[in-house]
């Protein structure tokens, strides 16, 4: 039986194990949370990619998981973590109305993709396995190393991926 941070299951179905915030945090990586912070300003794109992007800095890319108490501020105002709260659910795989309007409206394509993926999955074959896929989903295949979600290209031996 595989051990299951219970601050990491996201109502939503983007299991916070595999997120970037969560990582570049937890490995304290100074230079992976600058890349963090001009993608979410959208230095890249042009456009920030969420509100409030330009309060965004290295410091407050941080997040222990969609249900602990530190979290990234952009998941602080989560209307979906509100949502299945207010029902009592533990996610959305639980609720007669996915996808809803919350799920329509997710400002990021990659996280909506993978909710759309995630949720039926959950649904289908419960917590551990849903967990324990998401967790194996994010791995390069060329060279085994371990990525995150929305991840474009290996950090380690730089093969284009495509894994959400």
């Amino acid at each position: 039986m595989m051990t299951v941070n219970p601050d990491f299951i996201a109502p939503c179905g983007l299991y916070c194990g595999v997120c970037a915030i969560h990582i570049a945090h937890r490995d304290n990586n100074q230079k992976f949370k600058e890349r963090l912070v001009s993608l979410y300003k959208g230095e890249v794109s042009g456009k920030g990619t969420l509100p409030d992007h330009e309060k965004l800095s290295t410091e407050k890319i941080q997040c222990n998981g969609c249900l602990s108490n530190n979290l990234f501020m952009h998941c602080k105002r989560c209307e979906i973590r509100e949502c299945t709260q207010k029902k009592g659910y533990t996610g959305c795989h639980q609720c007669d109305e996915f996808p809803c309007q919350y799920i329509d409206n997710f400002p990021m394509t990659v996280g909506k993709k993978v909710i759309l993926r995630a949720i039926p999955y959950w649904r289908e074959f419960g917590t551990e396995k849903w967990i324990k896929d998401e967790e194996a989903r994010y791995i390069c295949p060329e060279c085994g190393n371990k990525v995150f979600r929305g991840v474009a290209k290996c950090n380690q031996c730089k093969v284009k991926l495509d894994l959400d």
